[in-house]
Formats: structure tokens, C-alpha cells, sequence
């Protein structure tokens, strides 16, 4: 087990980052918060002992690159994902956050000493066909990736090539389902629909599957990769394959309120996504629903079981129950007036 008394966590204030932060000191190791809004972390962190926050950007990591210096790990949790189902085209963001950020990120960090690093990757930089069991071997072609999902695969081969570069340096990629739970102050598109079904808005059935997991898991997965991770392997901690039908028995399981019945056809959800890029443009809104959204979810439906037989056993990652990650998600939801 490797050494672990300093952290430096970017992404701090997001829905995995904060559940990041909240992990590492509660096991006494002193954390170095990388965060935009410093207002906003101090909401999140203050009285947390042990915890720094720095101000920063993964658009300008020179402005914070001093504070890398004596840190046993990074752990890079930022990534710009929340514009990319919106409408419209993103990629120049998503490469200058997730693609070069991370370039830029891995050099002033081993300019500043770090030589351990944990990244956090993405199931969606792997792929099979329908209804097969997906490991860590199984990585999908940038011709099959949407703009996001190929963002975060250049962003993998930026790690790969940072340790070809540097001998000394270790590098482990953790790759997390769709993360729902505490702490989602966004929200994320999962807080988002928890919301969204608790306020009886959700139109029906869609035809998804998802891989849903706590992003304490995740979390906890991290410092384990951190202590016992492979240089170079990727583990999974992706969480349990569901359709979206399933998804919603769970809800209305904790919550009482009845899921809804009818499906909603694929025909119908692209037209739906049309009509509201159209109002977006007109409006100059986000869009509720992105052609993009609907293409990724008919493209991966059935490609969402994960074998996590790899992480079990070096990492000795577990998953809780859904139904006790959406039960405290929504107790967070309701504690910060998000529910009536």
C-alpha cells in the first residue's frame, strides 16, 4: 500500500470530486481542493479539516500549478461533459478541458514533483455489441465515440503517453458508470432526473440502459486505485446494469410516488429533440433534450453490463444498492430545499 498523505483533487466541487474530498479526509490525508468558485467550495468544505481550497481552472493550470508541489497523488475528477447533450457543437471545449487540460495538468505536475496520479476515465472509452459483458480490454474506436465520449479517449492516450514519456511516473485510470447520490449540487443529468421524476415530469418509458453507481463507490474506488493500482490499468467502477424501466421501479420504491407506465418510442424522442434544438436556437436556451442525447442513449441501450471482476479483486471495489444511493440522494435533494 502506497504512501498517501496529501492529495490534490480537481473537479473538487462536482458530484464526484466532493465525494472525493469528503473520503480522503475522513481517512486524515490532507487535500489540496482544486475549484472555479472558491465561495462555492467553502459551502461544501467549510469546517472540514484538513482540507485547502485552491483557486483554478483546467482552462489555466499554470495559475495554480505552484500547489501541485508536494502532493503524493493527483487525482483528476474534472471534465467538461455538462454542454455536450445541449445541441449544438462543443468539441473546442471539450478538447481545451478534458483532452489538453489533462496534458496540461499531468506535465506541471510532474514538473512540480507528482509521480502518482489517478485519472478518472469513463466507461465511454469502451464498447460492445448488445448485451455482451464489457471489460477493461474492450476500447471503443474513436469512429464509433460521440464528441464527448471521443474526449475522453484522447484524454486517456494523454495519460498512456505521459508515463511513456516519464518511467517514474504512475498513472492508473479509474472508469465510473452514470453516478448519481449526495452531493450533487449541479445537478448532473442523473440529479437531474431524480428531480425530474420526483416532480412527476419524466414522459415515460424511454429505451435506455444505464450502469448506475454511488459516486461514493466511485469515490472509495479512486483511493484504492491510488494504494493498489496497477501502473497503466484501467478499473472499472461502473456499478449495475439497468434499463431505464428498472431504474424507475427503484424510484418509486423509495420515494412513493408511481413511475410512469407508457414507453416512449425512439421516432418520437428524435422528434422531440429536433423541435427543441429548433426552440433553443430561436430562444437561445439550452435545450431540455439534444439530438445528441437520443443518438448516445439508442447507440449504448444494452451496452451497459460492465465486468468488474478486475477491480474486485486488486482494488476490492463493492457496490452498494441502488435503491440506498437514490434514497440519499433525494434525502440531499430535500435537506437543501431542491424538494418540497
Amino acid at each position: 500500500m502506497r504512501g498517501l498523505e496529501t492529495a490534490f483533487v480537481t473537479g473538487a466541487t462536482g458530484l464526484l470530486g466532493g465525494n472525493l474530498v469528503r473520503e480522503l479526509a475522513a481517512r486524515g490525508v490532507r487535500v489540496r481542493a482544486l475549484a472555479r468558485s472558491p465561495a462555492k467550495a467553502a459551502l461544501q468544505f467549510g469546517g472540514l479539516a484538513g482540507v485547502e481550497i485552491v483557486e483554478g481552472d483546467m482552462l489555466a493550470v499554470p495559475g495554480f500549478a505552484a500547489a501541485l508541489a508536494g502532493v503524493d497523488v493527483l487525482f483528476h475528477t474534472a471534465a467538461h461533459f455538462r454542454d455536450s447533450y445541449t445541441g449544438g457543437d462543443h468539441w473546442d471545449k471539450l478538447r481545451a478541458t478534458n483532452v489538453d487540460g489533462a496534458r496540461n495538468l499531468l506535465s506541471a505536475a510532474y514538473d512540480a514533483g507528482v509521480r502518482r496520479a489517478v485519472m478518472t476515465s469513463s466507461i465511454a472509452v469502451l464498447d460492445g455489441p448488445r448485451g455482451a459483458v464489457i471489460n477493461e480490454t474492450m476500447v471503443r474506436r474513436v469512429d464509433r465515440a460521440d464528441d464527448y465520449y471521443r474526449s475522453k479517449i484522447l484524454a486517456d492516450e494523454v495519460a498512456f503517453e505521459a508515463m511513456k514519456a516519464h518511467s517514474d511516473l504512475d498513472i492508473t485510470l479509474v472508469l465510473p458508470g452514470w453516478m448519481h447520490g449526495p452531493g450533487d449540487a449541479g445537478p448532473t443529468s442523473a440529479g437531474q432526473v431524480t428531480l425530474d421524476f420526483i416532480n412527476r415530469k419524466l414522459p415515460g418509458i424511454v429505451p435506455a440502459t444505464f450502469s448506475v453507481v454511488d459516486a461514493r463507490d466511485v469515490a472509495r474506488a479512486l483511493v484504492a486505485s491510488a494504494e493498489r493500482g496497477r501502473r497503466g490499468e484501467r478499473y472499472l467502477a461502473a456499478g449495475r446494469h439497468m434499463t431505464m424501466a428498472d431504474l424507475l421501479k427503484v424510484y418509486e420504491q423509495v420515494t412513493g410516488v408511481a413511475a410512469p407506465k407508457g414507453k416512449v418510442p425512439p421516432l418520437l424522442l428524435l422528434a422531440i429533440a429536433t423541435v427543441s434544438e429548433a426552440m433553443a436556437r430561436l430562444t437561445g436556451k439550452p435545450t431540455l433534450l439534444s439530438l445528441a442525447t437520443v443518438r448516445l442513449m439508442l447507440r449504448e441501450a444494452e451496452r451497459s453490463r460492465f465486468d468488474h471482476a478486475k477491480s474486485e479483486r486488486e482494488l476490492g471495489v463493492t457496490f452498494r444498492p441502488v435503491a440506498e444511493t437514490l434514497r440519499d440522494e433525494i434525502a440531499w435533494f430535500r435537506a437543501r430545499g431542491r424538494i418540497a
